[in-house]
């Protein structure tokens, strides 16, 4: 029985299903749409009907915005765990791409004042979506295993750069938006058909991949890069979110399993980490080559053997 809690920001993109079965806490970003402001994610109503809907709107060019989880919503989170005598591992979105990592590390601060004895251990994903949730995930495995704190939270920063998370857009215009590529860029990107892949870099920034002419084409580079970086793919769960295109999801998941996957999540993108690269983004994440790394790490491998005992 695991003996500390796992508290994660919605951006993890974890399901209510998922966070019922490994007893997680949610700390909610906040999103806009045509003004409307809403909470990215709500225990029993952040459903796929929901976000079919947010992403209809944005096809129909609804502004968005987005706000982080400030330190009042972490602190809420963690407390029950702390007036339980129970530490804390809080799971969080890439420091690169949001500010919500600086405000756990306020909030611990702020809740060492009346709970000296109390741990509150934050894990910088350097990631998104389920790219940080899936270490939610391996931190409750290995939790419930038996292993402690400590060494859940070593596990998660010793493997951390060896998440691997790509994707590809359906438009352009939404990367524009935040800035990610220049107006000209997406004009012509628009004209010739060209679908962008990206990933996470060493740092955690998003950044191109390459350009690829068409949807299928651009699809097929994904299932392709997990080939050719993912390790010991038989003993993890590869996730695939979807900003509602649900048949390209399916698709994609084929394909990596033809590739050597065995246990594939796929979940509807997260709304207010999907609002910045827009509906139609397909999104894939696996545990493989360490990132900015050509080599193939054999640790992880050994790392991932743990959870062949898993019940």
């Amino acid at each position: 029985m695991r003996n500390f809690d796992i508290v994660v920001d919605s951006a993890a993109n974890l399901t209510d299903e998922i966070i019922d079965k490994y007893d997680m806490r949610v700390a909610s970003l906040t999103v806009s749409i045509d003004g409307k402001e809403m909470e990215s994610y709500v225990k029993g109503q952040s459903t796929d009907e929901t976000a079919k809907n947010f992403y209809a709107a944005m096809r129909e060019d609804k502004p968005t915005k987005t706000t982080l989880v400030n330190a009042e919503k972490i602190i809420n989170a963690v407390l029950p765990s702390f007036e339980a005598g129970r530490d804390v591992l809080f799971i969080c979105l890439s420091s690169t791409i949001s500010g919500t990592c600086g405000q756990a590390q306020f909030a611990a601060e702020e809740l060492k004042k009346s709970y000296p004895d109390r741990k509150m251990v934050i894990f910088d994903s350097y990631n998104a979506s389920l790219g940080e949730g899936m270490f939610a995930v391996y931190a409750a495995r290995m939790g419930d295993m038996g292993y402690s704190l400590e060494e859940c939270a070593e596990w998660t920063e010793s493997n951390k750069m060896k998440m691997n998370s790509v994707f590809t857009v359906s438009s352009l215009k939404y990367l524009k938006r935040g800035g990610r590529i220049s107006a000209t860029l997406a004009i012509a990107g628009t004209i010739l058909n060209i679908k962008p892949v990206l990933w996470a870099d060493e740092k955690g920034r998003i950044v191109s991949m390459c350009n690829e002419r068409g949807r299928k084409k651009a699809l097929l580079k994904l299932a392709d890069t997990f080939a050719a970086n993912v390790v010991d793919p038989e003993n993890q769960t590869v996730a695939i979110t979807h900003a509602d295109c649900a048949e390209d999801a399916e698709a994609l998941k084929q394909m990596i399993i033809e590739r050597g996957a065995k246990d594939v999540l796929v979940t509807m993108f997260e709304i207010c980490t999907g609002s910045h690269v827009g509906p139609g983004t397909i999104a894939l994440f696996f545990l493989g080559k360490e990132r900015g790394s050509e080599k193939k790490s054999s640790a992880l491998k050994k790392a991932l053997s743990i959870f062949k005992k898993k019940s």
